[in-house]
Formats: structure tokens, C-alpha cells, sequence
């Protein structure tokens, strides 16, 4: 089995890293660690990534490694089956002003436009975490037959819902912001409410499948 590595970040902060690439049995088990360690008394907060995991420790601990030796030691142990996310169907209008790029990955992979958007739709997917901004879902799942670079130059804005591929995965801006992934569509499902508890739709752990709603002509 696979050990993190720990590094000390300051005296009140921990990061456990694994190598690439993400897996979704590491992700479970990172999710396992950060629910445990939630509770800890000298945490203060857990933030899951891709791959890593960092505690934030509610005061500067002076034996940080009595810290980092409770993860390796729980590391092995913890049973990460257990983490189950919801299953969310996400509708999504392909190709044409909704999907800008469609005929980008279309050429890059050696596929149709059609094939595309069957291969994107046909996989299960499951977020991996949330970041870059409020409700952005990194997802584990594309097929590896789609994987494409992100754009040499970002654009300055892409509409919030918008569906893209970023080198071997696959995400959706929900908010409008600037980005460099490949836009192949777009929901309408909002992923980010303020106004909701909570405000994101997606969590880690959650299985998508993507539903197609119309294709552009």
C-alpha cells in the first residue's frame, strides 16, 4: 500500500501527499482521513485536494510529528468502502455556441464530434474534490480516449455551467470566470447557490453522469 508523505507547513499546518496519478481508492481514503481528522481536537480544519490532503491545526503544535505518525498509523486502518456519494444526472447541451471546442477535441483525439459526446456521456464519473473556486468539481472518470491539453492562451471569461475537458479530466465552471479547459457544453443546472445549504451541488464523492439534452446542429 501507497503512504502519503507528510510535510510540515509552518508549525500549524500539515500536508499528507500522494504521488500521481489520483485514484479513486486514494480519494477514498483521503475522504476517510479528513472525516476522522475533522474531529480531532487540535484540528481546526480539513481541506481534501487531488491527491493530498491538508490539516490546519487550531494551535502551533511543538511535536508535529506525534501529528504526522497518527495519519501513517491510521492511514492502513481506515475503511474507506464506506464513503458513498449521491448519484446526480447533469443535462447538457453539446456542441455549437455551448460548446465552443466540441470540434477542438474532436480533431485532437481522432474522433467525431458524435463519438465525443457519446464517449463523454457514456462514463460514470466521480468527483474527486472541490476547488479553484466555490462548487468547480474535479472529476475522475473520462474516458482516456478524450483526454486533450487545456488552450495555450485562457479565455477572459467562460459562461457559469459551461462543460470542459482539462487534460484527463473533466470539470464544469460553475460561475462565469476565466479558464483554459476545452468547452464541449453547457448545463443549466446550477452548481453554486450562496443562498443554499449547502451552497455547492456537488460534493467529493458524488457519481455524475452526464445526460445529453440537445446536440447543435
Amino acid at each position: 500500500m501507497i503512504q502519503p508523505q507528510i510535510h510540515f507547513l509552518g508549525d500549524s499546518a500539515l500536508l499528507c501527499n500522494l504521488p500521481s496519478p489520483a485514484t479513486l481508492p486514494h480519494q477514498q481514503r483521503i475522504w476517510s482521513i479528513a472525516e476522522q481528522a475533522a474531529g480531532w481536537p487540535e484540528v481546526s480544519e480539513v481541506v481534501p485536494g487531488m491527491n493530498n490532503l491538508t490539516l490546519i491545526l487550531s494551535r502551533p503544535v511543538v511535536d508535529m510529528d506525534t501529528v504526522s505518525q497518527r495519519i501513517l498509523a491510521l492511514w492502513p486502518q481506515v475503511d474507506a468502502s464506506h464513503v458513498a456519494g449521491r448519484e446526480i444526472d447533469i443535462p447538457v447541451a453539446y456542441g455549437g455556441k455551448d460548446g465552443p471546442d466540441l470540434d477542438i477535441v474532436a480533431r485532437h483525439t481522432g474522433l467525431s464530434t458524435k463519438e465525443v459526446i457519446q464517449r463523454h456521456s457514456d462514463a460514470d464519473y466521480v468527483v474527486y474534490f472541490i476547488g479553484f473556486m466555490p462548487g468547480f468539481a474535479y472529476m475522475g472518470g473520462l474516458d482516456p480516449a478524450l483526454a486533450t491539453p487545456r488552450q495555450d492562451e485562457p479565455r477572459l471569461s467562460i459562461p457559469a455551467g459551461s462543460v470542459g475537458i482539462g487534460g484527463e479530466q473533466t470539470g464544469i465552471y460553475p460561475l462565469a470566470s476565466p479558464g483554459g479547459w476545452q468547452l464541449i457544453g453547457r448545463t443549466t443546472l446550477p452548481l453554486f447557490d450562496p443562498t443554499r445549504t449547502p451552497p455547492t451541488l456537488l460534493r467529493p464523492g458524488d457519481r455524475v453522469r452526464f445526460t445529453v439534452e440537445r446536440i447543435a446542429k
